[in-house]
């Protein structure tokens, strides 16, 4: 089950950003009927925190909530985006994240590992001078591994059965940006399958 702590956490983050887009919408900031006014870059990249709602895996061994590290590396591709009358852009974004899930079960070092390989597609909007918000549909190429020690030192046997795997799954996230100017920003985003919160350099 998910723990209402995340939860709140994550629905307070949200309505703050929210809030203060409204914010600077209403102070009369029209960025967003302003196209071509935003940040021009080669490349963005971005370090960030994971964290995983829960055991996407699927083992069942690992705990519901998981934590790790990962970069996102966004290179825009269409600089005017797909709405002409607004400031868009849209790129094609990439990248590698670690996340570890702890053991539930009452055993030694029975975590599990996980690879993610997000490939998505990136539609930005600039909402306001200093905000950003965009979406990000795509695919991942996912790898989960046992702590060696489930198998050699915790008796679970039967559950080794399992052993590592390869899945593949969707991506659908969408985040914001805070802009301190046009080549930093702090950058969250939430969706499936996690939540991360990191730094971009543009």
């Amino acid at each position: 089950m998910r723990k209402p702590g995340r939860v709140a956490f994550v629905i307070v983050v949200a309505f703050t950003a929210v809030s203060a887009v409204l914010r600077s919408a209403r102070a009369g900031d029209n960025t967003i009927r302003q196209p071509g006014d935003h940040p021009n870059y080669a490349i963005e990249i971005e370090p960030h925190l994971d964290f995983a709602w829960f055991d996407y895996a699927g083992y069942g061994i690992g705990s519901n909530g998981g934590v790790g590290l990962g970069a996102r590396f966004t290179i825009p591709i269409v600089k005017n985006g797909f709405v002409s009358t607004i400031n868009n852009t849209v790129g094609i974004g990439f990248g590698g994240d670690w996340v570890y899930f702890g053991c539930t079960a009452n055993v030694p070092s029975c975590g599990v590992s996980t690879l993610y390989f997000p490939v998505v597609m990136q539609w930005n909007f600039y909402v306001a001078h200093s905000w950003s918000v965009f979406g990000e549909p795509g695919f991942s190429f996912n790898y989960a591994f046992y702590n060696d020690n489930l198998c050699k030192n915790a008796g679970l046997g039967g559950a080794c059965v399992v052993g590592n795997a390869f899945f593949p799954g969707p991506v659908f996230e969408f985040g914001g940006r805070y802009h301190f100017n046009e080549h930093l920003a702090l950058t969250a985003r939430i969706g499936y399958p996690d939540f991360t919160f990191g730094v971009s350099f543009m």
